[in-house]
């Protein structure tokens, strides 16, 4: 059961109501307080008339069906369903929890982090985050395993990595301690892959995937299958298994066909243009991107990556017409996102071509000494670090500029050293 206290201070907080509205009339300020700060326990009457306040009520007639509808809801936020579906539930269920007392708050409150994140919404989810976290010390260890997880889906899309790995492992550990659903697990199993190939740590990759891969199997979640194939072929990709990832990336497109879901697809493209790449196979490489960039059903960002990544592809096969081509296409979808701070990285990507393209190359290597590299060591991007330490020093060479361009080959084999050892 929620800690009354903790219970009335959510709601006088989520309705804008200070301590001293809430306690004139029925207890002394210094008394609310230490009741919301489980200092004391109130009697039934002293509740009973702060719950009326706050327009509660105590009555537990509702419990099972909003412990349904929470279950329900909490299922949602782990498939690919549609945004406004979620939206319309969640609506129904906080109606619910305005108007009465019930154990599953918390719980609800907890999954609003993932929630907001789902949505974009990335504000209100650290604004959830910074209102639980002065009630995080009543949690139990079912709240504590969401919380961390859900703390851990922050970092991590705000490419935190490491510090989300530090709460993946805490909700790990918790979970060894509770009765939590197999496809549960296997969730956090599968973004504690994501995050260990976020972070280079491929074998470790390859193993939380394929514990993931074995749950989603069994219970043939197909789409979750076609992440975990996702997953295992950029793995193999990066350490040069070149069979076995176009087999898993195969594997992901089959899979994504069977359900019709173009992200999914366009996603695998995506992964397939990055290992043609890798080979050295242009063509192919530019294929793939061109398949997710001509597919307007898909997510504007997957479109935006794949954009740069094909720019980039044309400037080493030399065919600059398409170049300039695909840095504009890129810029006007650029123009379509809200937040350009939150892909930061293809702003620089497309600005460092834009000004190759256009022979600024003063402008080109004030962004890329003074802001691209420096970015990209700031989120240990050492993969993206190499790509462009080595073009501005290739460009170094080209002016005879051979110190400089010495620095920058330091720079680009002290990135390799730092994937090397992770």
């Amino acid at each position: 059961m929620i800690e009354l206290g903790s219970y009335i201070k959510l709601q006088r907080t989520k309705q804008e109501m200070t301590q001293g509205e809430l306690a004139h009339g029925i207890v002394s300020l210094s008394y609310l307080s230490k009741i919301e700060n489980l200092k004391t326990e109130a009697s039934p009457e002293i509740i009973q008339a702060l719950c009326t306040r706050l327009g509660i009520q105590i009555d537990n007639s509702l419990e099972s069906t909003i412990q349904e509808k929470c279950k329900e809801w909490y299922g949602m936020l782990f498939e690919v369903n549609d945004k406004e579906e979620i939206t319309s539930k969640f609506k129904e269920i906080q109606s619910l929890m305005d108007s009465n007392l019930t154990e599953s708050l918390l719980l609800f409150e907890i999954h609003k982090i993932r929630y907001y994140l789902i949505l974009g919404e990335f504000d209100k989810a650290l604004n959830k985050i910074n209102e639980l976290n002065e009630i995080s010390g009543t949690f139990d260890n079912l709240h504590l395993y969401y919380w961390y997880k859900f703390r851990g889906n922050y970092n991590s899309a705000n490419a935190e990595y490491n510090q989300a790995m530090y709460l993946y492992r805490l909700a790990e550990e918790k979970s060894a301690r509770l009765k939590i659903d197999e496809n549960e697990v296997a969730d956090l199993q599968y973004v504690m892959a994501i995050t260990h190939s976020k972070l280079r740590n491929t074998l470790e990759a390859i193993d939380y995937t394929n514990k993931a891969l074995n749950v989603f199997m069994k219970n043939y979640n197909f789409l979750r299958c076609a992440q975990c194939h996702n997953v295992l072929g950029i793995s193999y990709r990066r350490i040069r298994m070149y069979d076995k990832a176009i087999k898993n990336f195969n594997l992901a497109l089959h899979l994504g066909k069977l359900n019709n879901n173009k992200q999914l697809i366009q996603l695998t493209n995506q992964n397939l243009g990055h290992l043609y790449s890798s080979k050295g196979e242009a063509k192919e490489a530019i294929k793939h991107f061109k398949e997710v960039i001509n597919d307007e059903e898909v997510h504007l960002v997957e479109r935006l990556a794949s954009v740069s990544s094909l720019v980039r592809e044309y400037y080493n096969v030399y065919n600059f017409e398409e170049t300039k081509e695909a840095i504009k296409y890129g810029f006007e979808l650029l123009n379509q996102l809200k937040n350009i701070q939150q892909y930061k990285i293809f702003d620089y990507v497309l600005n460092t071509y834009s000004y190759l393209m256009k022979e600024e190359y003063e402008k080109f290597e004030e962004l890329v000494i003074k802001d691209f590299i420096p970015f990209l060591e700031k989120h240990k991007d050492f993969a993206n670090v190499i790509i462009y330490a080595e073009l501005l020093a290739r460009h170094f060479e080209k002016q005879y500029k051979y110190k400089d361009a010495t620095k920058y080959y330091k720079v680009a084999n002290f990135a390799y050293e730092q994937i090397a050892n992770i």
